[in-house]
């Protein structure tokens, strides 16, 4: 094992056995949970924008743009960083304790913490800085949910946060060129 993956390795059992002093706690597995179940396939983020799409033309628009990209992300992080990475789960089921989608790709990276960075990204741009907490913070949730309920390693997690943020601020540096 190389002294990168010693780390990683390290990381991951760091994080868990924390993270396994929360499991058990009927608030926390809740939580989690709920979270995981929400991120699948990007379902809270898929309602936000069906919410925020109500308002006006406008907001359907942008709600429906917002979709698209959310697509998009989910299309390069499942079918190309998976792809290429092709890392083992911690378990193919997740922790017996908690009642997860068994997924069809790969552990690295979390597309759960990716989608949700993304999103977060995005729509901090769209809403400003002062609701940046609300949007990183459900993000931060959904993302630590995959970890928790097993099914993914945490270094997957922070992996999927870093490549969501990124692949969120690329999408909206070409929103900029579009618009000029």
């Amino acid at each position: 094992m190389n002294a990168l993956a010693g780390a990683v390795h390290q990381f991951d059992r760091i994080v868990d056995g924390w993270l396994e002093h929360a499991r058990g706690n009927r608030v926390a597995d809740t939580v989690f949970s709920a979270a995981s179940d929400l991120g699948d396939f990007s379902l809270i983020w898929h309602l936000i924008a069906t919410g925020r799409g109500t308002v006006s033309d406008r907001d359907a628009e942008q709600s429906l743009l917002f979709v698209g990209l959310l697509g998009a992300e989910s299309l390069i992080v499942n079918q190309g960083f998976k792809r290429l990475v092709r890392r083992r789960r911690p378990s193919v089921t997740g922790d017996p304790r908690f009642v997860v989608r068994r997924p069809s790709t790969s552990s690295f990276p979390s597309g759960h913490a990716s989608a949700a960075f993304f999103a977060a990204t995005v729509l901090t741009a769209r809403d400003g800085a002062l609701v940046a907490p609300v949007w990183f913070g459900l993000a931060a949730v959904i993302a630590t949910s995959r970890a928790f309920v097993r099914i993914h390693h945490p270094s997957d997690v922070v992996g999927g946060a870093l490549v969501g943020a990124a692949l969120g601020q690329l999408a909206l540096a070409l929103l900029r060129l579009r618009r000029r």
